[in-house]
């Protein structure tokens, strides 16, 4: 059990996989005492919008928006300079979409920031999806280099890349989903791994969503998933 949750507390994101607004604020509220960040994906914000940053903000959490932007740079840029502007402190784009537009993704996140006075966000270059267990060896090491080079602050990896990720990205914020504590189901998740093999591996931040979200006490299955971490 680690004794400082403040430090625990930055390390685990709650993915908010949900179409409601309201049924993601309660989760949110009730796991946030051990979960600092709140991951706000492609349903939440379809379902929301902007509102659930500042929600999810309000309720003195971290927005982890994971929207994967991926499209021409020149899109890409200029959607990344909105969500620049509206708080979030990580935003995902795949590194699929190569180079050039994780560049212009990068560049339109510091213009979006800059222009509302805000902090500049992480960019985060999704390296493999942890649902895809089918990518050859070389694609993850690519696309941490590719990230490097275009300026993103972290990268979206499995567990089971972290060691290449530290050998290649040690400076990058390192971010892990497919979170599953030992024995619970893994659903989608091909490459999935239990906080603590995550938190020995390197990561920096876990997502962590069903397990948690799905329980019939959110609440305490984040206290006992969180004390069970011990943090190097």
């Amino acid at each position: 059990m680690t004794d400082d949750i403040s430090e625990l507390r930055s390390r685990l994101a709650i993915a908010l996989d949900v179409d409601d607004l309201i049924m993601a604020t309660r989760l949110a509220r009730a796991v946030s005492p051990y979960f600092g960040v709140a991951k706000v994906g492609l349903e939440l914000f379809s379902a929301a919008g902007p509102e659930a940053i500042g929600v999810m903000r309000d309720l003195g959490m971290e927005v982890f928006l994971d929207v994967k932007l991926h499209d021409i740079p020149n899109t890409v840029g200029k959607s990344a300079r909105v969500l620049g502007a509206l708080g979030t402190r990580y935003l995902t784009m795949h590194a699929r979409g190569g180079p050039d537009m994780l560049a212009a993704g990068v560049e339109g996140l510091t213009a979006g920031a800059e222009a509302a006075g805000a902090e500049p966000p992480i960019g985060l270059a999704v390296t493999v999806l942890t649902s895809d267990d089918s990518a050859p060896d070389h694609v993850a090491p690519r696309r941490m280099r590719m990230a490097i080079e275009t300026g993103c602050g972290g990268i979206v990896c499995a567990a089971a890349d972290l060691a290449d990720a530290r050998a290649i990205a040690p400076r990058l914020i390192k971010v892990v989903p497919g979170i599953r504590p030992a024995g619970s189901p893994v659903d989608d998740q091909a490459r999935a791994a239990t906080p603590q093999e995550a938190i020995d591996g390197g990561a920096d931040l876990l997502v962590v969503g069903r397990a948690v979200t799905r329980s019939d006490d959110p609440e305490h299955a984040a206290e006992q998933l969180a004390m069970s971490l011990t943090l190097p």
